[in-house]
């Protein structure tokens, strides 16, 4: 099987390097990769412009593709899956129609409403006046959430009236997030403990993956501005085993169900953030594509052929029994660059990488680096993602952390409590 992987980050180097590992696969062509995925066995980076979908379509065929994975997901809602499926080209991830529940917070709070999938009570704003008016009347703690696709950072958890009339004036007004938050969502705020709960889906059959907790804030104990995510773990015990079927049974089903009822339909990695709060799961958020840094630990944890289960999810072959779990923990520990999720520096030679990889259980995945006269340097917020298997979470949690101890760069900052909440209890 020939792959092409779309995307450069943290999550496609965990997707490469699973994928690499099935014996069906001959060749991973990454676009654009990363120095961590030019590592990987059978993987290649090479250049495509992204922007011309049709193009990459053109690529696929040349290099007789059997597979394409999309890694983002602004370019799932830009509409990849619809010109591959159009040509009869086998691609995982959902169409541009179906991408909609992540790319619009609006549109998937509607549906939500509309089949009475749990979530928490909103209203959508398109213009500041009646955003402004709203938190007035609610108070706080409310959540504001930018519409459209802003890289994870685009919701603020306010608990102050006057952080919510500023996150709105922000993202109206100050246009933080551009289109993206021309339109805003304003939400209850939901008490509980959070958890990703991912899924793979040919359209019709869902599978549950592990549940992981990640943690989006960028200091310890859970203090600071949210981030795309600065580590996570798996499992998320948090999700116990009625909670996870209660969760498949009037979430993940019934959302892939009304989908196909409005003629969307969803195939591929289905990614529900939901929120805990004793037997109750409701949805935080949707997203259409394997969550960064989740993937970092709930992969490492399949036991299974990454590969064939992804073509059956693109060609509607989809089976439960291709899904199984190894037993143990995974701990991913994000090294970024210092002031991220604000502004930082670019360039800083990264050292002792080979010293942490060859630990036992331990890979150290690339979010944002590059290769510069030889040297690996800083290329991003999140720059790596060091991730250790273990039997438990304390132990993986213990290993991650020796990793990341043997690496450095100037002004690297990392959270030192991953997977607290886990080790509390």
């Amino acid at each position: 099987m020939n792959i092409l992987l779309i995307g450069g980050g943290g999550r496609e180097h965990a997707l490469a390097w699973k994928l690499a590992q099935s014996s069906q696969v001959e060749s991973i062509r990454v676009a654009p990769g990363n120095p961590g995925i030019a590592e990987v066995p059978k993987c290649k980076c090479v250049s495509l412009d992204l922007n011309d979908l049709n193009k990459v379509a053109d690529y696929a065929e040349e290099y007789s593709i059997d597979l394409t994975v999309v890694g983002p997901e602004a370019t799932l809602v830009a509409g990849i899956a619809d010109v591959f499926r159009s040509r009869g080209l086998p691609i995982f991830g959902p169409d541009k129609a179906a991408a909609e529940l992540e790319g619009s917070k609006a549109f998937s709070k509607n549906l939500m409403r509309k089949y009475n999938i749990p979530t928490a009570a909103f209203k959508v704003c398109t213009d500041i006046e009646s955003a402004r008016a709203f938190v007035e009347e609610q108070g706080a703690p409310i959540v504001v959430k930018a519409d459209g696709l802003a890289a994870g950072k685009g919701v603020v958890v306010a608990m102050t009236k006057e952080e919510a009339l500023a996150a709105i004036d922000e993202m109206m007004a100050g246009h933080k997030f551009g289109e993206a938050g021309a339109r805003v969502v304003l939400e209850e705020f939901m008490e509980g403990e959070e958890a990703s709960l991912l899924a793979f889906t040919d359209g019709k059959i869902v599978v549950p993956m592990i549940a992981s907790q990640d943690h989006k804030r960028v200091n310890d104990g859970d203090k600071g501005p949210n981030t795309g995510g600065m580590g996570a773990y798996a499992p998320a015990p948090v999700m116990t085993e009625a909670l996870r079927i209660k969760a498949e049974e009037t979430i993940l089903k019934p959302v892939i169900a009304a989908l196909n009822a409005e003629g969307r339909t969803y195939s591929g990695c289905l990614y529900a953030g939901l929120m805990i709060k004793g037997d109750s799961v409701k949805v935080v958020e949707f997203n259409c594509r394997f969550g960064d840094p989740e993937t970092q630990v709930v992969l490492p944890l399949l036991d299974s052929d990454l590969a064939q289960i992804m073509l059956a999810c693109a060609t509607g072959t989809l089976d439960a029994s291709m899904v199984q779990w190894k037993n143990g923990a995974a701990v991913c520990v994000v090294m970024a660059s210092g002031g991220y999720p604000g502004s930082y520096e670019n360039g800083k030679v990264i050292t002792g990488l080979k010293e942490a990889g060859t630990m036992e259980g331990l890979v150290v995945f690339h979010a944002g680096t590059k290769t510069v006269n030889g040297n690996i340097v800083t290329a991003g917020g999140r720059v790596l993602g060091v991730t250790a298997v273990d039997k438990d979470i304390k132990s993986a949690k213990n290993r991650a952390y020796a990793a990341v101890e043997k690496i450095r760069f100037d002004r690297a900052h990392y959270r030192r409590d991953i997977a607290w909440r886990a080790l509390k209890r």
